[in-house]
């Protein structure tokens, strides 16, 4: 990017404080009764206050058309160039949990799920069984699987029906084709090299789902087999801080977002499970930091599912909530989503997405709403999201002058 070049003239330390809310997944598209999308179906009066006072417009989370994932959509908001800097979920979700990596480790993110006894695919997320099942499951496989073929293989729960997986030995790679088909009613994959280099750690990961597998067909669990993607090592990125010269600080539950965020350099409160937890901790280390990046997860969460009124409720839950953080004072405070969820397609989308930036420095335009369609309208027009990060120093008034 351009802008990279002239960055390090530009950015200076300031006193004053940026707060990026993160809704996951937030924007959709209208449900074919009623012809409005969630934003537009919710009772938000926050939000909307948010929009009537400040400059509102839509981002483009890569490139137009592209679907993201939550972790190159994530990159994008902090600045950085996703195609540039492709970090594979397996090391994310690793992370985010606090597992240690070296620099030759795979880390992998892996979906219990559930299989006929032909191996189709009859739930991707096997019911999104409870963590603590999870748990009890992960600590059988970890007794009876701990090396195969050299190499060692440590397993940790995530949450629900997420887990994450690293493998430690030589000869490993990560260019490895996915065994997750994508949806339910397709049969389940084999783990294939994509780069001869790889094959002897494709035969590594077939001979763990061989023994995964033969352990969960005896236990009482929705869970039959491991969706295994994301394969990945640890890669090279600035940190936030050296990048910016800012303090920032990570306020999320769930631990891929932890992990994107321990990546990029920033400092993560732990122990968070919801909303009210995320809101109190801003409020409890509001001195300590300059950067705040804030993430909601149910909004993305309710549109993967394809459930139009739980994802206006978790709008409206947001909204509600967010009040709580006014007497805390930001220079510049920042709505969007890392990409739109919508749950008339059950999945992520290339949709654009609704952003509004509120700061003094900032002219307010006439959008009165949070919305896909009248953020179309909005000052800051149709941007990529990576141009978001720029604003909001510029709005914090972060930057010199560039030139003579």
């Amino acid at each position: 990017m351009k802008i990279e070049k002239v960055l390090k003239e530009v950015v200076k330390k300031t006193e004053s404080k940026i707060l990026l809310i993160v809704m996951d997944g937030l924007g959709g598209l209208p449900n074919p009764q009623t012809g409005k999308t969630e934003l537009e179906s919710a009772s938000k009066p926050n939000l909307d206050a948010y929009a009537r006072s400040g400059a509102c417009g839509l981002s483009i989370p890569v490139l137009p058309g592209i679907t993201p994932g939550s972790g190159p959509a994530h990159l994008s908001l902090f600045g950085y160039d996703p195609v540039e800097h492709q970090i594979g979920r397996g090391v994310l979700e690793a992370c985010g949990i606090g597992m240690e990596m070296t620099e030759q480790d795979i880390a992998i993110r892996g979906n219990f799920a559930t299989i006929d006894k032909n191996h189709t695919v009859i739930d991707r997320r096997a019911g999104r069984i409870p963590t603590e099942e999870n748990k009890k499951i992960v600590s059988v496989l970890k007794d009876k699987i701990k090396n195969i073929k050299g190499v060692e293989v440590i397993i940790q729960t995530v949450k629900e029906h997420r887990l994450a997986i690293i493998l430690r030995g030589k000869n490993l790679s990560p260019y490895l084709s996915e065994n997750d088909p994508q949806k339910e009613g397709l049969p389940l994959g084999k783990i294939e090299p994509l780069k001869e280099e790889a094959r002897f750690t494709a035969d590594v990961l077939n001979e763990f789902l061989r023994q995964v597998e033969g352990i969960l067909s005896i236990m009482d669990t929705k869970a039959k087999t491991i969706l295994l993607r994301g394969f990945s090592g640890l890669p090279e990125i600035e940190p936030f801080q050296k990048k910016y010269f800012l303090n920032p600080v990570c306020i999320a539950s769930y631990p891929m977002y932890k992990g994107l965020a321990k990546l990029v350099g920033m400092d993560v409160v732990n122990g968070l499970e919801t909303l009210d937890d995320e809101i109190k901790a801003l409020s409890d280390v509001y001195n300590k930091y300059d950067f705040f990046y804030l993430h909601y997860k149910k909004t993305d969460s309710a549109g993967e599912d394809g459930d139009f009124n739980r994802k206006i409720a978790a709008i409206e839950e947001f909204d509600e909530k967010i009040s709580r953080i006014k007497h805390l004072n930001f220079e510049v405070i920042c709505i969007t989503g890392d990409h739109s969820t919508p749950c008339l397609l059950k999945s992520h989308s290339w949709h654009p997405v609704p952003v509004v930036i509120v700061s003094k420095n900032l002219i307010p335009d006439d959008v009165e709403t949070l919305t896909e369609r009248a953020c179309t309208r909005g000052i800051l027009g149709t941007m990529k999201a990576t141009d978001i990060m720029y604003l909001l120093l510029a709005s914090s008034l972060k930057f010199e002058k560039f030139g003579a």
